[in-house]
């Protein structure tokens, strides 16, 4: 085995446990909006970080190289607020939890609490994939180290002479997901992520919500098309669907052995650098990369890199004993939790969830390449056989999500409702 993919197993095994407990942790994402339509003001959303302190116990974590609050703490449900790259959107990573609904409490909270104060200054958080004035907003990064190397990064595909790569570098300040994580072992976690590579395409269908002002783009999820064309998407294992279904742990790690490392810290400096397989990282003997100003300096790879490894697969295996579902876009706040229901019923209804997947008549059809499926059923027309197709397909996951719900006995089926309804059920 080759040490890369040594690195790679330490990292990425070392917290599953063999029976865990299932908990959810769900993140959230949401465009701050000026509702004059104009771009959103700074100032009212940094205002916002140093209110809430003050009103809901929460404590502050990180602030920016300016002393403002980026991200706050409450010490007690271990819930996170914070900026996701820009000042313009705000994230929730809530704390695990055993149910939804505790989630949902919490967030109906926070949420009440915010709208309030920002629209005083006539703003708002919006459910919307992207950030709906995005070509209005500045769109630069939180002035932190980590989100200026993340966008320094994306702006190299400037310089990329490889054409493909679309011109919005700048796209991590307005694109906005839904993420849910659930607990794996590390007998379910290839299960999980082979399983859920195969229902892409009626993800696309029934979560689409990021359609693009700004290019001539056929699909109602450009977060796809901003990931996978740009700087991450280089190797193409390191974003999106995955390409294939894995036989075992060692192809897993094979092909995350494929993914990219561009960004290491040396001193306390963060430094970035065109994306380097894991796989050849090591052997690399030395790396041209950039600071934060921008200079050019010289730096040598080192085993503590794979530290800050992060790939952006869609089924992602997180160094917390979890599967990271990556690939929602924000959704309309009156089904915030539509998603990660769906989701943790068909993990837990994970067998018969295979047994239909092993025989779906979608893919009869359709055929199993899994991502170009997703981008097919992202279209903004469907034909009427696609339709029709992917409709049968999702009201069968659908059926398997609400049973897996049941069976959990925690009352979560409410939260497939407006699925439900969108599909005629």
């Amino acid at each position: 085995m080759s040490w890369s993919v040594e690195l790679l197993k330490k990292r990425y095994l070392k917290n599953i446990k063999e029976n865990p407990d299932l908990f959810i942790g769900i993140e959230l994402e949401y465009p701050i909006v000026n509702l004059e339509g104009k771009a959103t003001d700074g100032e009212v959303v940094k205002d916002l970080f140093r209110y809430l302190p003050s009103v809901m116990g929460f404590t502050i974590e990180k602030v920016d190289d300016f002393g403002n609050p980026i991200q706050l703490l409450d010490p007690v449900s271990q819930d996170t607020i914070l900026f996701e790259v820009a000042y313009t959107t705000i994230e929730f990573a809530f704390g695990k939890a055993e149910s939804i609904q505790e989630v949902e409490e919490r967030f109906d909270f926070y949420m009440a609490t915010i709208q309030n104060k920002l629209g005083e200054a006539n703003h708002a958080i919006v459910g919307c994939g992207i950030h709906p004035n995005w070509d209005k907003n500045e769109n630069c990064p939180v002035a932190y180290p980590r989100y200026q190397m993340l966008m320094d990064y994306l702006n190299l595909s400037r310089n990329v002479t490889k054409s493909d790569l679309h011109h919005f570098p700048e796209y991590g300040a307005f694109i906005c997901g839904s993420q849910v994580q659930l607990d794996v072992s590390r007998s379910s976690y290839l299960r999980v992520i082979n399983a859920f590579t195969q229902i892409e395409a009626a993800k696309a269908y029934l979560f689409a919500n990021s359609e693009f002002s700004g290019a001539d783009w056929d699909t109602k999820i450009s977060r796809d098309i901003f990931w996978e064309e740009s700087m991450h998407g280089i190797y193409p294992e390191n974003v999106g669907v995955n390409t294939r279904l894995f036989k075992d742990e060692d192809d897993f790690f094979d092909y995350l052995n494929h993914s990219a490392i561009f960004t290491a810290e040396r001193d306390g400096q963060t430094y970035y650098f065109y994306p380097i397989q894991a796989r050849d990282y090591l052997a690399t003997p030395e790396i041209q990369a950039f600071t934060l100003n921008g200079d050019e300096v010289l730096i040598h790879p080192q085993e503590e890199d794979f530290q800050t490894h992060r790939s952006y697969q869609y089924q992602d295996l997180t160094t917390r004993g979890t599967v990271e579902f990556r690939s929602v876009c924000t959704q309309p706040l009156d089904r915030t939790f539509a998603s990660a229901a769906f989701h943790l019923g068909l993990l837990v209804h994970l067998d018969k969830l295979e047994a239909y997947l092993r025989t779906a008549p979608f893919f009869t059809t359709f055929g199993r390449d899994y991502k170009s499926l997703r981008r097919q059923f992202s279209k903004k027309m469907l034909t009427v056989e696609e339709e029709t197709a992917i409709v049968e397909f999702s009201k069968e996951l659908l059926f398997l999500a609400e049973e897996g719900l049941e069976k959990r006995g925690k009352q979560e089926m409410t939260y497939l409702q407006p699925l439900k309804e969108e599909l005629g059920l």
